[in-house]
Parts: structure tokens; sequence; C-alpha cells
């Protein structure tokens, strides 16, 4: 379903398609694909080409979108999904982003016709319908679920959480704040390590304690300090890096503490927000870890749930790579706010 380019090659669109561009920004890489965008009864969304850019080796958003289109030529609009709130002026504030980023600035120095701006998870939740099996790594249950609520999940520089909900031909996005909620400690030795986190702050939630990138080096620290071992790492990278080749036994064990409350959380989640239809993993962290998630506890946790495993037992839980979501997301959007 997705195809790279070269730089050296322009892209052929077919006469009868109309190509838009959808890029997925984040803190520190930009996703960007070229997109077939059909309305319809069942809408085709159709990556033809996409590339991922480094924020840090381009002076803003623009130039990136000015590379990609030379090698894609043919599309008259632009949808760009990023963290931050939109104002009306179509600037976006966030904290994450390495530049400004304006909307309006983007159309008219790349001759859009309309430059469309929505928020990155409600983009990644537009995604859930439109994924199909080969892009997944399946973690547990079935293969496919009854049409219903979709938690979309993803650990990056913050925890992002979303329910996709079908309505009739339509569907409609609950945003959340999950990775604002308390963290939950459910064995003793992250009770340990929660209460490490305590003495400096009232309040630990699951994205600063464990799920994200800072709360994974958050996680490393505090186990350090409970195991009487000063931190060599200083990165969530590094963390997990040396977890994943086993060469250092602190980031092993934090890593499969992470692995361990991400299933114990996803469960929750599920339960909360009566998921039926399926759940899917994204976020920056996630795509690097698949066969280490496999080896780990997130199953067992995640349906460590009393009774209530036999319902989460019926639910696919799927790893997806973010960018790819975000790009899909945000041309699904595009699709439903465009006809409305």
């Amino acid at each position: 379903m997705v195809a790279s380019f070269s730089p050296a090659h322009d892209l052929t669109i077919a006469a009868s398609a109309t190509p838009l561009i959808a890029a997925d920004v984040g803190g520190t890489h930009v996703r960007v694909g070229l997109v077939r965008a059909v309305a319809g009864p069942v809408p085709d969304i159709h990556v033809l080409a996409y590339r991922r850019y480094r924020c840090a080796d381009h002076a803003d958003l623009g130039q990136i979108l000015a590379d990609f289109r030379s090698h894609a030529p043919g599309a008259r609009e632009c949808v760009i999904a990023s963290a931050g709130y939109a104002l009306a002026d179509g600037s976006v504030i966030s904290a994450n982003l390495p530049w400004p980023l304006s909307a309006n600035r983007i159309r008219d120095d790349l001759g859009f016709q309309a430059v469309h701006l929505v928020n990155d998870f409600e983009a990644v939740a537009h995604a859930a319908a439109h994924i199909d099996g080969s892009q997944v790594l399946q973690l547990t249950g079935p293969a496919e679920a009854p049409r219903g609520p979709t938690l979309v999940v993803g650990p990056g520089t913050g925890l992002g959480a979303a329910v996709w909900i079908p309505v009739g031909d339509r569907s409609v996005v609950l945003a959340t704040e999950a990775g604002q909620a308390s963290l939950a400690a459910s064995t003793e030795l992250e009770m340990a390590v929660l209460q490490q986190m305590l003495r400096n702050r009232s309040h630990v939630s699951i994205e600063h304690g464990a799920l994200s990138g800072p709360g994974l080096l958050n996680l490393y620290n505090a186990l350090c300090a409970v195991r009487g071992t000063a931190p060599v790492h200083a990165t969530p990278d590094a963390v997990s890096a040396a977890a994943c080749d086993a060469s250092d036994p602190l980031a092993v064990e934090t890593l499969q503490l992470f692995c361990g409350i991400l299933g114990s959380t996803i469960g929750d989640m599920a339960l909360l927000y009566g998921v039926q239809g399926g759940i899917y993993l994204a976020g920056g962290i996630l795509p690097k870890l698949g066969q280490f998630l496999i080896g780990s506890t997130f199953v067992e946790r995640f349906l460590n749930k009393g009774p209530m495993a036999k319902a989460l037992q019926r639910i696919p839980v799927k790893l997806v790579e973010h960018g790819q979501l975000g790009v899909i997301g945000a041309a699904s959007w595009y699709l439903q706010h465009r006809s409305t």
C-alpha cells in the first residue's frame, strides 16, 4: 500500500485521481504522503508515496513540503496533522515543534488551493477504519472484530489516545487526555518505583511516569534509585536500545516494566471506553519494540482484569507504525470534513 520514491524520480498520477498531500508533523519527524482520497459509501484512501523527514534537517515545514511536492507533483490541497492549538490566522501553537507552523504561509508560498489543519491524534483515530492486515503486527485477540468503538493509543513525546466511533456511514472521534490520568501500580516493584517518583511530586501521570519517551527515562531513573544503582543512560533511545540488545540488565528490567504497565493501562482503557472494534498501538516508541513487546508480559497484563478477561480476549490488539496512521488519518479526516 505504501510506496517510497527516489528523489530523482517524479510520480505519474492517473488523470482521474485527485492527489492530496497529507503530513503528520511531530517534534522529531515529519511524515508525508501523497494520497488518493475518494469519498463514497466506503472511502477509498490509497497512499501513493511516503517519506519521513527529520525536523532538525530543515528550516521549516514549508521546506519539507516543497521537497516532497517536487517529486510528487499534482497535489492541489494539503492537510497537516499536528499537535498543538490552531489559531484563526492559520498558525499553530505547540511546545513540541522545532519551528513555527503557519498553514496560511504554506498555502501562499507553495501555491496550494487550500491547506487544512487537524489535531494529530484526531487524525490517527480517523485512520482506524483504513488499516489492512498487512500493515500491522498482531499481539493478541482475533484477526477481525465487529465494527464498533476502536481505541488508538500512541506513546511518543507524550501519550496520545483517542476513540474512533462509527455512527452509520460516518464516524466521530472522542479525543482524550488519558495520558494525564494517574499511573497505577500492580506489582510490588511498580509500587516501589511509583513511590520513588512520588517523592518529587504529588501526582504521577501515566505518560510522565512510564508511557512516553520521557516517561521511559523517568521509569529507568526511578528503577535505578530503587536498586541503588547510578543511571548510565541519558535518553529514552539509549534505554530501549540497551534493553533490546540485552546489554544492560536494568534497561531490560525497565522495558519489561514499561510493557507490563502498557498492557495493564490498555486493558483499563478498553473497559473504560467500551472498545469492541479493536485496539491499535502506534506512537514513536512502539514500532521499534515489536519483538520485545511480544516476549513481554504485555498480553498477560492486558487480560488481567478478573472476569472481564473473557471480554478482552475478543478484542484484537495490533501494533502499527504511527506515521502511516497519521497520514492516512489526515486524509480520512479531510474526506469527512470536506463533505460536511
